[in-house]
């Protein structure tokens, strides 16, 4: 009979402790050990045999280089976020809040690869192979080489795929798999860990490009160990606002592409709809000639986007004024708002200062900081900003507007969508030419551009 022992293991970092611990001695998270039962046996010898490679050491100057070749997958964002499509043999993990579209968009790429030759097993651990027609039927993902499996036992999903051997392979979800050599529930660490760590030697061994759908939890992040993010070659994250119809396909990891890329979808009743002109979308419902609104044109890793920043300023009674940001960093603002102050004389400390990304759109860079600072300028003096104007650039501490990168790219874009003046670092004016028809100026300081944009 098998010895069972029992360990606690950290639900972040992967950390075993003999016995439970409020702090985690790896990662240092709080209430993160896990009771796990661990059974230790004798592995089967066939499976043994399997795992064992006789491969020697090689030189790599010996070893030779080839470009990896991709399977385009029929939908151009998803291509963009993958670095041109499904590398044969790589393992990828799609992270989502619940209902967010993962399972639309997963099984629109199986039957886009099925209807391009190759074949597709699509195995579903959470819904039947009822309700996956179902879903099928109102998308419209029919085809003839398009497979559908329900089962959660590891052993009977590799004796089909062994016999099936398909080109593409869908596991939705990782947390609904489970070992049946391992004690614990489904979904636990060790059941995610040995489960992923089987179908990355499937991926690898077979050349099947497989995608393993895992839930996230209340945080954002992909529930289970930190370790599982380690060991697939891809991390895609599928966000969405609940407000709104439009989603975005994220990589955070990636080996074989850009980590910048985005992809965007639009949610409707047939399924998810690529877009794309993501900066038309995000611009549809913006006023014009109002105090506090500027666009702002931001890099979505090789993509330019333009979308609207706001700013609401007004007075307070309180002690300490409010400051909320909502897609931007709030940190960039109140260096902002203290460059407003310090260098321009704007008295803030006794303002509310609000400033929102229209569209749920979330900016991590610091060229957006020209914007923000036009727009709390804006609404502080209560000036309307002219409606087709677009401004990005760094704001420095000593009130200086610093250099930004693809500044021609963003540019051709404003002058794509129609707008006639673009406000940016004058720096950024070096080694290439305007488009015709756009009148474009450079600043140096924040003072600048703010004459500029509210004169």
């Amino acid at each position: 009979m098998a010895k069972i022992k029992v360990k606690f293991v950290c639900a972040e970092c992967g950390a075993e402790a003999p016995k439970w611990l409020g702090k985690c001695p790896g990662c240092g998270g709080w209430n993160t050990m896990v009771e796990e039962a661990e059974t230790v046996v004798k592995a089967p010898v066939g499976r043994t045999e399997a795992v064992r490679t006789k491969e020697k050491p090689r030189s790599i100057i010996d070893i030779e280089s080839g470009r990896e070749p991709r399977i385009p997958t029929g939908m151009q964002e998803l291509n963009r976020v993958l670095g041109g499509g499904l590398v044969p043999g790589s393992l990828l993990l799609v992270g989502g809040d619940p209902g967010i579209g993962k399972s639309t968009l997963l099984l629109q790429t199986a039957s886009r690869l099925a209807l391009q030759g190759l074949k597709v097993l699509y195995v579903s651990g959470e819904e039947s192979v009822r309700q996956t027609k179902l879903r099928a039927d109102r998308l419209g993902a029919l085809s003839d080489r398009l497979f559908v499996l329900c089962e959660t036992n590891l052993d009977y999903i590799e004796e089909a795929v062994a016999a099936m051997e398909p080109d593409f392979l869908v596991i939705d979800s990782i947390q609904t798999v489970y070992r049946p050599d391992v004690p614990s529930a489904p979904g636990s660490v060790a059941q995610v860990r040995e489960c992923t760590a089987q179908f990355m030697r499937v991926s690898k061994g077979n050349g099947v490009a497989t995608v393993l759908v895992g839930h996230v939890t209340k945080e954002g992040a992909i529930a289970g160990p930190r370790l599982l993010e380690h060991m697939v070659d891809c991390v895609l994250y599928f966000e969405g606002e609940r407000h709104h119809t439009y989603r975005l396909l994220r990589a955070v990891k990636n080996r074989f592409g850009s980590t910048n890329e985005i992809g965007i979808f639009d949610m409707t009743e047939d399924g998810l709809r690529e877009v794309a002109n993501p900066s038309e979308l995000f611009l549809s419902e913006r006023p014009l000639g109002v105090a506090g609104s500027t666009v702002v044109a931001s890099m979505e890793g090789t993509r330019p986007v333009l979308v609207e920043l706001q700013a609401l300023v007004s007075p307070t009674h309180f002690p300490s004024p409010r400051r909320m940001t909502s897609g931007i960093d709030h940190h960039r603002m109140s260096l902002v708002i203290a460059v407003l102050e310090k260098r321009l004389g704007m008295f803030m400390q006794n303002q509310d200062a609000y400033v929102n990304v229209a569209g749920g759109v979330k900016l991590d860079e610091p060229a957006a900081d020209l914007a923000a600072a036009v727009s709390l300028a804006s609404s502080f003096k209560d000036l309307p900003t002219r409606p087709y104007d677009v401004i990005f650039g760094e704001v420095g501490l000593t009130g200086e507007v610093r250099a930004v990168s693809r500044a021609e790219q963003r540019v051709k874009e404003a002058h794509k969508l129609g707008f006639k003046r673009v406000i940016l670092p004058e720096q950024s004016l070096k080694g290439w030419q305007p488009p015709a028809g756009l009148q474009v100026i450079g600043v140096r300081s924040v003072a600048d551009a703010l004459k500029a944009a509210l004169e």
